[in-house]
């Protein structure tokens, strides 16, 4: 029947299914659906029956999550083949002469973010591509892709593949613009072009906003239209998410997509029988249009940046780039007493460091937010402040409202963090976030630079964020961590800041190892107060390591608070000394507000640059 499917929307506009996971989810189903195409093939099946029974032509496989990795959440990795398999047979037993059959492959990269690398995706793509071709289904159907990048790779795989016709609709956040910033009728053109026979649009909006979608998409020279719309927006109750929209609504809208060209109607997330069964009362016009007019969209463009940032001095990439930089770590308050802190802040500034940065509730621990305390910081000391951002604390939506109060308020060095996890925390009931990992947080602040949000909306202002990220290199496998170093600068990063290091030949190691790196590195170094101090960061705190010598040199004070805030000194001077020798950047953290400490190594490391500069004068 495939090769009729194609010649079929030609001529008449098909009627595709609705949603199967809700239905399943309705019943009381809250696991894995497609492990159902074995465990309950009936309710599949009486599923399936349903949306035919109701006017459906086509229908799709319960296949969306059958891959190896979606299925590997509930270790079923080791059964795509035989959870395909019995999903192609239970459509095939419902489906009449005249039901085509789709075998639905759902994208991995969803709204919210998700595992697997783009090499996983591949592998885990054609291993259920394989299973859906061998069981003969009439078309493939790829749907809900937010990633694009994503959605191309794989349609790609699959035209190379096989030749029945490919399906693929793309998922918004907001109405006509793809999360990356991509228009929606840029997209579907692509997607033509790299073979897809069907291109448009599923998931999350409704007929309203899909419809309005759509009117800024011309018909395609080659490809046919789709629509797959959501039932409504969901609700929540005791537990459960829940859809109100009522049938009648989609019947309304039947015409009106024909209208705008599109072939196939369906319907997404919150839809059923009785939505599609709307839809097939309402379409009494099944002819596809021929022609469609099309009005161009005037070109938004980005308003000017933020006249907050016209006089702004050099960023600390430029700055590092040019000479040797100093940035100081000073943790914000974990109180409302605020006295010492902008003490600390104006000896700093006053020392002659190029910026201060506050941590984001370092440790886990609460304190006065570093947003907050980094605008005070700039407005009244007029130091440059570098905020550290973490994906501990906040979703997506938080994220992005901080992103853009942090540029409104004129701060634009980010070092973008994974933040520790909430249990070494004052809170360790607290709930870690960890919407997007530390490299994708890297992209979406490159991607505000862009003027793009996460939804693809326009900011209607390019955010200047600079972007820093974090570098560990006290690990046994130092090549490991460079890699790592090397995927953050893939994703945006532009400079790095190490952990503190307490070891000579690792400072040495790290150069060797990072000297056909570009970006920027500074060396951390944090003084020690104590011996009680070296050995608690030693043992207890992960990230940190002292070689024996530095803890045997900091036993030897005894106790004495003088001698070893004098030993401590010494030891980070020892440390800046080579550091000073391989990189352009030292980054001081300032152990328990002793800001005494950080401005004593601040002038020290002045003047260890002068006497650099002077030497490299001499020798010109």
């Amino acid at each position: 029947m495939s090769l009729n499917l194609l010649d079929t929307l030609k001529e008449r506009i098909l009627i595709g299914d609705g949603a199967m996971g809700t239905l399943l989810y309705s019943h009381g189903v809250d696991l894995c659906f497609e492990e159902l195409n074995l465990t309950h093939p009936d309710q599949v099946l009486h599923i399936h029956q349903a949306y035919i029974e109701a006017g459906a032509d086509i229908i799709q496989t319960n296949t969306y999550g059958a891959n190896y990795i979606k299925l590997a959440r509930h270790g079923l990795e080791d059964s795509v083949k035989e959870i395909n398999k019995a999903a192609v047979q239970i459509a095939k037993k419902a489906a009449g002469e005249d039901t085509f059959i789709l075998g639905a492959i759902g994208g991995i990269h969803g709204s919210r973010t998700s595992t697997g690398t783009k090499d996983e995706i591949k592998r885990s793509f054609r291993e259920q591509l394989y299973c859906l071709l061998l069981e003969g289904v009439d078309g493939l159907l790829l749907e809900t892709y937010y990633d694009f990048d994503e959605l191309t790779t794989v349609l790609k795989i699959a035209r190379e593949e096989t030749d029945i016709p490919i399906i693929t609709n793309v998922s918004m956040h907001e109405a006509g613009v793809l999360q990356n910033g991509l228009e929606l009728a840029d997209a579907l053109l692509q997607l033509e072009n790299l073979g897809a026979d069907i291109v448009g649009i599923n998931c999350r909006l409704g007929p309203y906003h899909m419809l309005k979608s759509l009117e800024s998409v011309p018909l395609m020279k080659r490809a046919l239209l789709s629509v797959y719309p959501n039932a409504s927006y969901p609700g929540y109750k005791d537990g459960k998410l829940f859809y109100e929209n009522e049938p009648e609504y989609f019947e309304k809208f039947a015409l009106n997509f024909r209208k705008e060209g599109i072939s196939l109607i369906g319907g997404c997330c919150g839809t059923t029988p009785e939505h599609i069964r709307a839809l097939v009362k309402g379409l009494t016009i099944r002819e596809p249009i021929q022609e469609k007019l099309v009005k161009k969209k005037v070109a938004k463009v980005a308003a000017s940046e933020s006249k907050l940032k016209e006089s702004q001095s050099p960023t600390l990439l430029e700055t590092v780039k040019k000479r040797h930089s100093i940035i100081v770590e000073l943790d914000a308050p974990k109180h409302l007493n605020t006295t010492k802190f902008f003490e600390g802040a104006q000896a700093l500034k006053d020392a002659g460091v190029d910026a201060i940065t506050l941590a984001d509730n370092s440790l886990a621990t609460p304190r006065i937010c570093n947003a907050s305390m980094a605008s005070l910081v700039k407005q009244t000391i007029g130091a440059t402040p570098l905020v550290h951002v973490t994906c501990r604390d906040r979703n997506l939506i938080g994220l992005q409202s901080h992103l853009m109060g942090l540029h409104t308020l004129g701060i634009t060095e980010l070092l973008a963090i994974t933040g520790d996890p909430t249990k070494i925390g004052d809170f360790p009931g607290a709930t870690s976030v960890f919407d997007v990992t530390s490299f994708e947080l890297i992209k979406l602040i490159k991607q505000f630079n862009e003027g793009v949000s996460k939804s693809g909306k326009s900011l209607q202002q390019k955010t200047s964020f600079t972007v820093a990220a974090a570098f560990n290199p006290n690990v046994r496998h130092l090549d490991r961590a460079v890699e790592r170093l090397e995927k953050k600068i893939e994703a945006g990063a532009d400079y790095f800041i190490t952990q503190p290091i307490y070891s000579p030949e690792r400072i040495i190691e790290l150069y060797e190892a990072t000297k056909h790196i570009k970006a920027p590195i500074y060396i951390g170094n944090m003084p020690l107060t104590s011996s009680q101090n070296a050995e608690f960061l030693h043992n207890e705190v992960p990230g940190i390591k002292l070689t024996d010598q530095v803890r045997a040199r900091m036993a030897l004070s005894n106790g004495n608070r003088e001698q070893s805030t004098k030993e401590g000194l010494q030891v980070s001077k020892e440390l800046i000394d080579v550091a000073l020798e391989h990189f352009h950047g030292i980054y001081l953290i300032t152990p328990f507000m002793r800001y005494d400490m950080t401005v004593d190594l601040t002038k020290y490391i002045h003047s260890k640059v002068d006497a650099i500069v002077a030497r490299e004068v001499v020798r010109a």
